[in-house]
């Protein structure tokens, strides 16, 4: 590849981000803040993703920036800009990594409500990609620490984090665990879905920190009163990450729908209600208090972790409708 070649290339990748970027404006996931507008528009996703895997009738294509063919490494930087999550790590057809969708991490990043000298804990690492967002907002590499189990992962965070010119501490380490070296952090974002909030964030936290996790098939966002209470509710968009792996994740089993309406089993508002009760309540029982509360949506639940417990809540953190987590 020629040095007009790598022109051409980088020409078309700013041209497919300016469009990226403007796409994710006209949704308004950037919340009218154009700090993170200003940073999607100058952090480089390709070069985060130089392969990736589209899944396709014969399995998955990989796409990757030293294909020797000129339209394919075209093909590959304008997916590398398009609004969807790009798989980067797969073991035996299964995903162990991705590249997040970016206008939902506009919403998550815009939700964290970061600001100026912020300290910041990202457990997932993935590509690095968001690690660079928040690097280039808070105008600070080292504010931002990023955390994941792999060292593949992290290795590769780490290379992609240079080359764009982003200097972020990357930790090899169960995320659940935090970054206690790295500690207090004003803010914690996860990349990663977790069945419950893990008290050692808590503990690594300054007082009014905020937590912003994926949980079920929502994200939520928790202000955290001090190492053993905190509380907050869910966003109302839907998201679906890759689990979270480590030493003691297990993830709770499927949940059978039998006896369950079809009209209801296809309703997102309930299927998230019943991921958020999966282990704890009968689906069933799901059912008839998502009917109760007339099909509620995300944000009218919450999670409270006090006095040793963690819950799940619907409307009020001491009403009937509650239930623990793990």
């Amino acid at each position: 590849m020629g040095a007009q070649d790598d022109t051409g290339i980088e020409a078309l990748a700013a041209e497919a981000r300016a469009a990226l970027v403007r796409e994710i404006d006209a949704e308004g996931a950037f919340g009218g803040d154009p700090l993170w507008r200003e940073a999607f528009g100058a952090v480089p996703r390709h070069l985060f993703v130089p392969y990736y895997y589209v899944a396709g009738p014969r399995g998955y294509e990989r796409r990757w920036s030293g294909n020797p063919d000129r339209e394919a490494r075209e093909r590959w930087v304008r997916g590398a800009y398009e609004d969807v999550p790009l798989a980067t790590r797969l073991r035996d057809g299964e995903q162990l990594s991705s590249s997040s969708q970016p206008s939902l991490m506009a919403r998550m990043l815009v939700a964290l409500r970061v600001a100026d000298g912020d300290r910041v804990l990202e457990v997932g690492a993935g590509t690095g990609y968001n690690a660079a967002l928040l690097a280039h907002r808070l105008g600070d590499g080292d504010l931002v620490t990023t955390v994941d189990l792999e060292p593949e992962i992290t290795e590769s965070a780490r290379q992609h984090l240079a080359a764009a010119g982003y200097r972020v501490p990357v930790v090899t380490g169960d995320g659940a665990r935090g970054v206690p070296e790295r500690a207090p952090f004003d803010r914690i974002i996860a990349t990663c879905a977790l069945p419950t909030v893990p008290r050692a964030w808590l503990a690594q936290c300054r007082p009014g920190a905020r937590v912003l996790t994926p949980l079920a098939t929502g994200v939520l966002a928790l202000t955290v009163r001090d190492a053993g209470h905190a509380e907050g509710r869910f966003l109302p968009t839907a998201a679906f990450f890759v689990p979270l792996r480590g030493a003691g994740h297990a993830e709770p089993g499927p949940v059978s729908p039998a006896g369950l309406p079809g009209r209801v089993l296809e309703q997102d508002s309930f299927r998230f209600l019943l991921a958020l009760t999966r282990g704890v309540l009968d689906p069933r029982e799901a059912c008839a208090l998502w009917e109760r509360a007339d099909a509620p949506g995300r944000e009218r639940y919450g999670v409270t972790v006090a006095g040793g417990r963690t819950w799940a809540w619907l409307d009020d953190p001491a009403g009937p409708g509650a239930w623990p987590l793990p």
